[in-house]
């Protein structure tokens, strides 16, 4: 039994984890980012948040703990403070806190973000970087605000990203371009700017000579400016004498870039493979420091997750009593009426994807990745018994998984977009079509026939429309269906094996909103069709004409002559001239999305509206008319039986009989879905699929001539320190940046709540004047046009230019607050 087998796994998990948890925290800690150094110490982030320890690596201080992400620790020339970046009150803002560790000070107020990048060298101004000021096209530059507080300075109006001043303070070097991907190995791009000495009297700049290098993190320590620099393809410290020009290298990994630099003039720490060493600048030896990072990392815990708003692939079950769902890679259970919730799968650790019912309801069909490669799972309806693993063969990933009505096959698309047919009793798989290109995988619509016999799907042509494809499994023939010049999908067949339905647009043009393609705005209407599959049938919407009947005395009855006919029905298609019995639905041509067949001779047409929200119409071939179902709808789909349909209206959820001429007032579905997540599990899982994901879909099959497997055993012993999701994040940017390619950006993620108190700005520069704030200058912008009109420019406020602010809330103000 199941239950049996997860009590004893978890049981031996347990015996066999913990003390393999236990030795992890017990060594030294790796995914120690961004160091920064003094004569006495060291500080770094972990597990978003700052650390700090004396300068050997011992006597570790935990600086913050909070939700938010801290990152940027820069410590002062004195050893004594440690400014740094917090996003703890909404935006990235810049604050300070002693060395020891204490209440932290806040030293910026800006609703753009700010980020710490080091002190002034009489440690009375922290440097940082900001786009406040550049709209309407931001970029960085570099500020300066008073460790007592106070307005911020701006250093220069150059650009600038990161910086480091001179020993004197009356010059900085600067970097001054931000890139936006900022872990794309060897690029060599317009974004690769020279690292600019910069003269802050008279604004002369002295280029570091460069060949489009991404030259990073300069700092500047008596006559050398060290960065770092990819001039030998791999990320190391480099020096350059401002006295001579002279560049020279100091570290030389072969393989693995430097990710961070920082100076305390004797010695320089940097990051590297997820480690921190200290350098002499002198003969490039490396020391690794040895940290143990020991703490509570609540938001690494295991908790139980509301997943609710995550349910996707969500359908009835045969008979319409259970809904199934997928939410956060675990397959759940509904019940319509009665009963409880069942999360099925139960696995943080592994990503369980795109359930479906069997056709008589006691399987439940999915992919899963449980052993790092994806398969299909057959587990019974109630989570009970133990699930059956059926190979996919070269197939990498698979969607729309199609049971058959007799239960003997699954269909389904892969990551080739082709289409493939498992013999479920047999366990074996092969391919029975293919799409007509990548852009085919997981929209290949694919639907069975009531009789098993044949599989409709769609597959792109040469001209980029869909076409409605048929297989056969009599003959294992692939039959194309549709008309070449049209663009069809959303096949269904009809119950009662007579007719067949789909939608075609011969309208479709291009249509891209972005950029300079933004006046192209196709907007092609979609028409609903019926296929008469067989030559003998006549058309469902012949003219009608109401007449007396005389049955001759040997004549059957009608419902004998019905009887008849149902035994003998048979589903055929007749290809030849199947064209001339496609008939378009005597309704209007709309923005139709999707057809799903009901009970025998209807099927419901689903029209999205203006507002993205869905109306529901039932057709049906008797009426010859769509009559409206429900309206507000955001999804929905039909139990195989076709008695049943669920519907999602707004955030609810409901189930209704299909034979009814409405679907109000269904029966209520509550949706509420919880799972007791694992994050250091499921983050594991998250970096196993990014790698094979990069793998498998990267548009050039070589990987840019990267050693993959190599790329994998770089990066895999991180993932036991990850502590918080930008631990994560900024290892799969660095897979990703292995490829050296742009557009690889990695983002999103659940990240802990915190504090979204957001400053605002009153329109207005201020001087400081007479000890007070002087209003220089009000912006009045664009008054007529609604939310661009400055604060103080409002009818009767009566503030003018040259008044002073005094006070806010009854709280005096002046220029030293």
């Amino acid at each position: 039994m199941k239950l049996y087998f997860k009590i004893t796994f978890l049981l031996v998990t347990f015996l066999v984890s913990a003390p393999i948890f236990k030795s992890v925290q017990a060594q030294e800690t790796r995914l120690l980012r961004q160091p920064s150094i003094s004569n006495t110490h060291i500080t770094f982030t972990y597990g978003g948040d700052v650390w700090g320890t004396k300068i050997d690596g011992t006597d570790l201080v935990r600086i913050t703990s909070t939700p938010a992400v801290e990152s940027d620790p820069q410590l002062s020339p004195d050893g004594k403070w440690i400014a740094f970046t917090s996003n703890r009150a909404g935006g990235n803002s810049v604050y300070m806190v002693p060395v020891e560790g204490g209440a932290p000070t806040r030293l910026t107020w800006h609703p753009n973000s700010s980020s710490a990048r080091g002190w002034s060298p009489d440690g009375k101004y922290v440097l940082f970087a900001s786009t406040r000021e550049t709209a309407p096209t931001t970029y960085n530059r570099l500020w300066k605000v008073s460790v007592d507080g106070g307005p911020a300075a701006l250093v220069s109006e150059q650009w600038g990203f990161d910086g480091s001043y001179s020993p004197d303070g009356k010059k900085i070097v600067l970097d001054k371009m931000s890139r936006w991907d900022t872990e794309w190995r060897n690029y060599r791009g317009g974004q690769n700017t020279p690292l600019i000495i910069l003269d802050l009297a008279s604004q002369k700049e002295t280029l570091i000579p460069t060949e489009r290098y991404k030259d990073i993190e300069p700092v500047w320590v008596g006559d050398k400016i060290y960065f770092l620099s990819d001039r030998d393809w791999i990320v190391n410290v480099w020096s350059y004498s401002v006295s001579s020009g002279e560049l020279k290298q100091i570290t030389k990994f072969k393989e693995t870039d430097v990710k961070s630099l920082d100076a305390n003039g004797d010695q320089l720490i940097i990051e590297q493979n997820g480690d921190l060493h200290l350098v002499d600048p002198a003969t490039g030896k490396t020391t690794k420091l040895k940290i143990t990072v020991k703490g509570d990392f609540p938001w690494s815990e295991t908790q139980w997750e509301d997943v609710s708003d995550r349910a996707t692939n969500i359908s009835l079950s045969p008979t319409g009593k259970r809904v199934i769902a997928e939410a956060r890679g675990e397959i759940f259970t509904i019940p319509v009426e009665h009963g409880d919730v069942r999360n099925i799968t139960q696995s943080s650790g592994t990503a369980d994807r795109a359930p479906v019912w069997s056709p008589n309801g006691d399987q439940i069909a999915y992919f899963s990745d449980k052993g790092g490669k994806y398969a299909l799972y057959l587990d019974s309806q109630d989570g009970v018994e133990d699930e059956r693993r059926i190979d996919i063969g070269e197939s990498k990933l698979g969607w729309e998984i199609t049971w058959s009505p007799d239960g003997k096959y699954i269909a389904f698309d892969d990551d080739d977009a082709r289409l493939r047919l498992i013999d479920v009793e047999k366990g074996k798989i092969k391919t029975i079509a293919t799409g007509g290109s990548s852009w085919d995988r997981g929209s290949m619509d694919l639907t069975w026939s009531p009789d098993s016999k044949k599989l409709a799907f769609t597959s792109s042509g040469d001209n980029n429309f869909r076409r409605i494809m048929i297989w056969s499994a009599d003959d294992n023939s692939v039959t194309q269906l549709t008309n070449p010049f049209a663009d069809a999908f959303a096949p269904a067949w009809d119950r009662d094996e007579k007719h067949f339905y789909f939608l075609a647009s011969t309208d479709v043009a291009l249509g891209s909103g972005w950029a300079n393609t933004s006046a192209m705005t196709s907007d092609p209407e979609y028409a609903a069709y019926v296929v008469v599959l067989r030559e003998d049938e006549d058309s469902p919407f012949i003219p009608r004409s109401d007449e007396e009947k005389v049955k001759a005395e040997d004549e059957e009855s009608e419902e004998e002559a019905e009887a008849e006919e149902s035994e003998e029905a048979t589903l055929t298609i007749d290809f030849e001239n199947i064209d001339r019995r496609t008939i378009a639905l005597p309704i209007p041509a709309a923005n139709y999305t999707q057809v799903t067949s009901g009970p025998a001779g209807s099927v419901f047409i689903g029209e999205r509206g203006d507002d993205y929200s869905i109306t529901i119409h039932k057709f049906t071939l008797d009426d010859r008319e769509a009559k409206p179902f429900k309206s507000g709808v955001r999804q929905f789909s039909v139990s195989s039986d076709g008695n049943k349909i669920l519907m999602q209206a707004g955030p609810g959820w409901s189930v209704s009989g299909t034979a009814g001429p409405s679907g109000d007032g269904g029966e209520s579905v509550s949706m509420t879905l919880k799972m007791k997540l694992n994050r250091l599990e499921e983050w594991k899982q998250i970096f196993e699929e990014t790698w094979r994901y990069e793998r498998d879909y990267f548009y050039a099959s070589n990987l840019h001539g990267r050693n993959w497997d190599r790329v994998y055993k770089r990066y895999a012993p991180l993932v036991p320190f990850i502590r918080h999701r930008t631990d994560l994040t900024y290892i799969m940017d660095q897979i990703g940046g292995e490829l050296s390619v742009g557009h690889s950006f990695v983002g999103g993620g659940d990240y802990p709540e915190t504090d979204r108190s957001m400053v605002g700005l009153l329109g207005a520069d201020l001087v400081a004047d007479k000890g007070y704030w002087k209003i220089d200058r009000i912006y009045t912008t664009e008054s007529w046009n609604p939310g661009l009109s400055g604060p103080l420019d409002r009818p009767g406020l009566d503030i003018d230019e040259g008044y002073y602010l005094v006070g806010v809330n009854g709280k005096e103000l002046t220029a030293e607050d």
